[in-house]
């Protein structure tokens, strides 16, 4: 009697634990669910409003651009941030590329693997979007790189070109442009442009910037709507002298220590 009534405490104990588990699985599913459908409802407004941008909040990114903003952070610091930045916004553009099966030997046995399909040439333009290519050279060192020389005329806020060179490009080539400010627009509008007619299909131009602003997202889709623009920040606006605020200042000028 004794055995049977500890074998029916051990049976209603494993229920109980059993609800529990399933209860809690439940709650913590619901959980990441609400935690996910807020997010998406507080992208909605940003994905309606500009359809090609997305924006890469991973906390890592936002506290170290939060460091880059800073005007008493120094040279040092700011060329390492925004390199390792680039390289954790580089997982998240990458994720569409596209990839083919090949045959490998392992110490063990033969296994079939994959490797990307794609030629990758990343193309930063000059002279601030060298800070960030490097972190992209990191996660793809097989990857080509061609250069883009543009300033911005003071007086018309236009793209003057000075340099521009690619390697080999074909309409399959995935090229990723690289610029830590989009501020008007004009310039990388001007870049895809270069990069349309070197041969390169839209689809198949990613565009990553640091910081950008509202006015530039918008000039930049209305040229090039199947660019994707990723960025870590969309700002409030552009002042007077098409700066975007609050920004980070002049990128180029705190990476190359100019300003």
């Amino acid at each position: 009697m004794f055995q049977f009534i500890m074998l029916a405490c051990l049976f209603l104990t494993s229920c109980a634990e059993n609800r529990n588990t399933q209860d809690f699985t439940t709650l913590t599913s619901t959980m990441a669910y609400d935690v996910k459908r807020a997010e998406n409802n507080s992208s909605q407004s940003t994905q309606k409003e500009y359809p090609n941008l997305y924006i890469v909040k991973h906390p890592l990114i936002q506290h170290k651009l939060t460091i880059m903003r800073d005007k008493n952070t120094k040279l040092p610091a700011f060329n390492q941030l925004l390199d390792e930045i680039s390289l954790l916004m580089s997982y998240e553009i990458t994720h569409s590329l596209q990839l083919k099966t090949v045959n490998i030997d392992t110490p063990v046995a033969p296994a079939k693997g994959f490797e990307l399909a794609q030629d990758i040439i990343i193309v930063p333009i000059l002279r601030a979007g060298l800070g960030m290519a490097h972190g992209l050279n990191h996660l793809i060192p097989t990857a080509k790189v061609g250069h883009i020389g543009l300033y911005r005329d003071p007086a018309t806020k236009k793209p003057v070109e000075y340099f521009f060179k690619l390697p080999p490009v074909t309409k399959e080539s995935m090229v990723i442009i690289v610029d830590p400010m989009l501020a008007t627009g004009n310039s990388s509008a001007y870049a895809i442009d270069l990069l349309v007619k070197a041969g390169v299909a839209p689809k198949n131009i990613l565009f990553m910037a640091l910081v950008s602003a509202p006015e530039g997202v918008r000039a930049f889709h209305a040229r090039h709507p199947e660019v994707k623009i990723f960025t870590a920040a969309l700002d409030e606006k552009l002042n007077d002298h098409a700066y975007i605020v609050p920004g980070l200042g002049d990128a180029g000028d705190r990476l190359f220590g100019t300003e």
